[in-house]
């Protein structure tokens, strides 16, 4: 996870988080980044989202909600990069949640998040569930040259084999 810098010139305050996708049968490393900006709250996914990942919206507000955290009332951009590949599955929920944490400063964006891959879905309570294509993800991040990816106890097996 990186914070850059703080404040964007207009306000606002963009955090990455890694994840990845899956393509046919192979991994994609994506790069999940939320800025949070003054204005009327809103909140949007841009980079080729399906409906799954378009819905997480509502899972992550309640799951950052019910884990004890403040969901920010302010403008929020989820950006999923790169943006020419479509993305699907639930597996962005747990970055997403990372990046609204850290960009609101409810969670310290150390060095060492930054080195690691984030595939889980959100479960309302917060707690996180398995996702499918876990293999072909955990191998995406560590040609990426990430250190290792954070999943489900229930995916854990499966991303220990790349």
């Amino acid at each position: 996870m990186e914070l850059f810098g703080g404040s964007s010139v207009l306000g606002g305050v963009l955090a990455r988080v890694w994840s990845a996708a899956v393509r046919g049968i192979d991994g994609h490393a994506v790069a999940v980044e939320t800025d949070l900006a003054n204005g009327i709250p809103c909140y949007a996914t841009v980079g080729l989202p399906d409906s799954a990942v378009r819905e997480s919206r509502e899972r992550v507000v309640a799951a950052v909600r019910n884990s004890g955290f403040e969901f920010p009332s302010r403008r929020i951009t989820v950006n999923l990069a790169p943006a020419e590949l479509r993305k699907s599955g639930t597996q962005f929920d747990l970055p997403v949640a990372l990046g609204v944490l850290a960009a609101s400063g409810q969670v310290q964006a150390g060095e060492r998040l930054g080195r690691l891959a984030f595939l889980g879905e959100l479960a309302l309570d917060g707690s996180v569930k398995p996702v499918q294509g876990v293999l072909p993800m955990a191998d995406a991040a560590r040609r990426r040259g990430l250190a290792g990816v954070v999943v489900a106890p229930e995916n854990a097996a499966e991303a220990a084999a790349t």
